[in-house]
């Protein structure tokens, strides 16, 4: 038979962990809004998520990164979400993949010597990477990275707009070597319904989705050209520069399209 100290803690146990997971909400929720706070200081955090439609666990980074965008008032918080293209012979076909996408978190793998790709991955900066829906170590490594200083060297900005061909231009004045500029295409907000593979019946829910991603060697100057697809959805430039021998991101800026 078993002791009433036995039987009390029974009982109690699904209490502490409902106390537990409420502790940990309103702890995350709190940095969620120091996150999303206007930022003065000389500090960014670029995010780079890599996910898939096809991936059962990936819904729940997706969330998170909504939840970082949704009333957002720090400029200084980039959020990149890259559809890879390996869960695509998995029973669905994500139409945001691209191959240029799985090269890029292979390039990561690479920086970070990691053995193995997954999803979801978060990396934050180029430096520090987790899994995509642990929002409680994805939130420590934004604020950690918000908690350094950079020097404001890159800008960015519309230069030609005609139809769907969009020209972009920068200036940097970094003195980092190796270094690359990339820029990115981003599509604001989009929606799936999901009818076949890991996340079949599910309608998915995306932010801050990249629909391309161009690089070159770092210049003084230098411009860059896209083309909108055919979609009324808002767009969104993100620059940054990247060392090249360590994968750090040394800089970032963005414009509205």
């Amino acid at each position: 038979m078993k002791s009433i100290k036995e039987i009390l803690y029974v009982l109690s146990l699904p209490l502490i962990i409902t106390l537990i997971m409420a502790f940990k909400g309103f702890a995350d929720d709190q940095k969620l809004e120091n996150i999303k706070a206007k930022n003065s200081g000389k500090s960014f955090a670029v995010v780079e998520l890599f996910t898939s439609e096809g991936c059962w666990s990936c819904p729940a980074a997706d969330e998170l990164i909504a939840k970082l965008e949704k009333n957002n008032e720090n400029k200084k918080l980039f959020i990149l979400a890259y559809h890879v293209d390996y869960w695509d012979h998995q029973g669905w076909k994500d139409r945001f993949s691209k191959a240029r996408f799985t090269e890029r978190q292979k390039q990561y793998a690479t920086w970070m010597n990691l053995g193995t790709l997954y999803t979801p991955q978060m990396i934050i900066n180029g430096k520090t990477e987790t899994v995509g829906s642990e929002s409680t170590k994805v939130l420590r490594s934004i604020q950690s990275a918000m908690l350094e200083t950079h020097a404001e060297n890159l800008i960015v900005k519309i230069e030609k707009s005609e139809g769907k061909s969009i020209q972009i231009s920068y200036t940097s004045k970094s003195a980092s070597k190796n270094s690359t500029i990339l820029m990115a295409l981003v599509q604001k907000k989009a929606s799936s319904q999901v009818s076949a593979g890991e996340n079949a019946g599910k309608a998915l829910s995306h932010v801050q989705i990249v629909r391309d991603l161009q690089s070159r060697t770092l210049q003084a100057n230098g411009s860059f050209s896209f083309k909108l697809p055919d979609t009324k959805e808002d767009w969104e430039i993100i620059a940054f520069e990247q060392n090249q021998n360590s994968g750090e991101i040394i800089d970032a800026t963005s414009v509205s399209l």
